[in-house]
């Protein structure tokens, strides 16, 4: 049985979706916290899969968040080595700097529900059930495209939204693996960023994602189901 492990840096930025599709599809899977596993640990390097989520700290921040350093290693050993790596959002972000690109503070926030703007390669890649659907957004950082990625999406604000490496890293700077109820977590563990923002309250975001989750998750699936068919046939 293929065996995932998912890296969690707040406990309700978790697989959302993506767990029971990976239930579905026969793969294990648990959970290390980054802030207090041992991200050295021989297991995350011999994992099938390491799936790096989100949460609200800059991937740059190792002086405030020591445990960065590590987790920017860990990411760094298996992409060189040509392990399955998939980053959202803050992951995705690590993902870039472990490949060597600047990871920065963006013009503003971007949170909310709008859909992509795929490239080419994009629409040709495992995110082309994307295209036309709103997915989440949730992030004020920003990243430079690593040397040898391959751009798959963007949005107005901000151009970097997706990259392949390989076709073993995926990393996504948005949200495709959230659910309505699952996104009832966020609305409290968020509750400051919210209040700090214009025109942007629990209320509305609840709507929208009553509205929209419900749309993206099953072509969400579909992107993952690609993508994991994709890694499976993957060499070693």
């Amino acid at each position: 049985m293929p065996h995932a492990i998912a890296i969690r840096h707040v406990a309700f930025e978790d697989l959302g979706s993506f767990a029971a599709l990976l239930q579905r599809r026969g793969w294990s899977f648990d959970y290390r916290d980054a802030t207090v596993d041992d991200l050295g640990a021989s297991e995350l390097d011999a994992a099938d899969l390491l799936v790096v989520l989100g949460g609200p700290i800059g991937a740059y921040e190792e002086e405030a968040y020591p445990f960065l350093a590590g987790e920017l290693r860990l990411i760094e050993r298996r992409l060189g080595a040509g392990r399955p790596v998939l980053g959202i959002c803050l992951g995705a972000q690590l993902m870039a700097r472990a490949l060597g690109a600047r990871v920065y503070p963006g013009d503003g926030k971007e949170l909310g529900w709008s859909p992509l703007q795929l490239s080419d390669a994009g629409r040709r890649s495992c995110l082309a059930p994307l295209e036309g659907t709103a997915v989440l957004h949730w992030h004020g950082d920003t990243f430079e495209l690593p040397e040898r990625a391959l751009h798959l999406a963007a949005t107005p604000r901000y151009y970097n939204q997706a990259f392949a490496f390989g076709r073993h890293g995926l990393a996504l700077q948005f949200h495709p693996e959230v659910t309505a109820p699952g996104l009832e977590r966020w609305y409290v563990g968020h509750a400051l960023e919210i209040a700090g923002l214009l025109h942007t309250t629990v209320a509305g975001l609840r709507l929208a994602g009553q509205r929209n989750a419900p749309l993206l998750a099953p072509r969400a699936a579909l992107c993952f189901e690609r993508w994991l068919g994709s890694i499976a046939a993957e060499p070693g």
